[in-house]
């Protein structure tokens, strides 16, 4: 049987954090207020101390599945039926994306192509669209797919409450579709896949940080973007751990995802404050840059958090930084096509479909800082075992 796989180009590359958005970018700075640290201030619109406290337990909770695979793990799952989604196959699987604006999602759609590979025989024909991080691209894409005769549709919404409708408008079709990444005000999809989330990220990074501080010193946050939904939540949850911790946020800065941008802004937080104690970042994009304005500085990096990608865990380990990096694992890009293959089989899924959400250590790191793999390359990739590898992520 003939197998296809069809691909929209994607859009330019981006420095920004794992999920893409074209919500305008916005300041929050210490500076506006005065020279006094700014504190955390209110909490936002975001935080729900339900869902809080649920992510926070899951940090905790053993995953079932198989061993060495989380991408198939679940962690305290939920089970639905499939049964009416049965089809015979080989399927024609439809995947409407947010965007290929940055690295995480680059590395992603990437490890996502090559499970596709894997399942060869099971797919005849695997359509990607690249909404270029645009609502109203991404809602003509999918009202587009629903004529294309796909047996399953995959999402991975730009933003939430825009998408919802079109997201809604493909379940009525009866179509079986899987949500990933961010979520939709719906609950129609089959199931929702993503890893524990923002809450539990923005807490390891601010337990950490905090826990390596001295009571009172002082914490520069930087935030990539306003108004995404994950990154609301990491910052919630990073408020009320330095609130616990008692520290002293002296500024809350967005970087709009731009190594210059931070360089500038820790900089010119050095020049006010002389040092700086602590850094949390609501995402590892530009975690290099600010560890190199304080190099460049001629002055120590603080206690810091980044993510997963390669050029920060070489340059945590080549300068023995005190660090962390929790993540948002890539490797959850193989786990939709996973899911689409069993609800086309018919069988059980998990719904939500929760990951584990694994944090590199300094006593893990040495396994993931690969010097082989490109800088941006993320850790979490799932992706060893995989078709293509290396050379498919370089």
């Amino acid at each position: 049987m003939r197998r296809t796989i069809t691909v929209v180009a994607a859009g330019a590359l981006l420095m920004l954090p794992g999920c893409a958005t074209d919500e305008p970018s916005a300041t929050s700075s210490a500076a506006a207020t005065g020279a006094t640290g700014s504190g955390t201030g209110e909490q936002s619109k975001f935080f729900v101390q339900a869902d809080y406290d649920r992510e926070l337990a899951l940090l905790e909770a053993a995953p079932t599945g198989p061993a060495g695979k989380p991408w198939e793990q679940a962690l305290q799952p939920k089970m639905v039926d499939t049964a009416k989604f049965k089809k015979t196959g080989p399927h024609k699987i439809c995947f409407s994306n947010a965007g290929l604006n940055n690295p995480w999602r680059q590395v992603g759609f990437k490890t996502m192509q090559a499970e596709v590979e894997a399942q060869r025989g099971r797919i005849e024909d695997f359509v990607h669209i690249d909404a270029e991080g645009k609502d109203q691209k991404q809602i003509a894409d999918i009202n587009d797919l629903l004529g294309k005769g796909c047996d399953a549709l995959i999402v991975s919404p730009n933003t939430t409450a825009t998408l919802t409708p079109a997201v809604a408008t493909a379940c009525e079709k009866g179509l079986p579709v899987i949500v990933f990444d961010r979520g939709v005000d719906t609950t129609c999809p089959v199931t929702f896949i993503n890893p524990i989330g923002g809450y539990g990220f923005g807490h390891v990074a601010a337990e950490f940080v905090s826990g390596k501080m001295k009571p009172g010193g002082k914490v520069l946050a930087l935030r990539i973007l306003p108004g995404v939904d994950v990154l609301e939540t990491r910052w919630s949850a990073a408020k009320v751990a330095f609130d616990k911790a008692g520290v002293n946020v002296v500024g809350v800065e967005f970087t709009d995802g731009d190594p210059a941008k931070t360089k500038k802004i820790v900089n010119d937080y050095l020049q006010r404050y002389g040092t700086i104690d602590g850094v949390w970042m609501d995402a590892g994009a530009v975690a290099v840059a600010a560890a190199e304005a304080f190099l460049d500085a001629g002055q120590p990096v603080p206690p810091i958090n980044g993510e997963d990608q390669l050029d920060f865990l070489q340059l945590w380990k080549d300068k023995k930084l005190t660090a962390i990096a929790p993540t948002y694992p890539t490797y959850q890009w193989r786990t939709p096509v996973i899911a689409a293959l069993a609800i086309l089989d018919g069988k059980q899924v998990p719904s939500p479909w929760k990951l584990p959400q694994p944090t590199i250590s300094q006593d893990t790191l040495d396994q993931y800082a690969d010097p082989d793999m490109p800088p941006l390359h993320y850790a979490m990739c799932g992706c060893t075992d995989l078709p293509g590898y290396p050379d498919r992520w370089k």
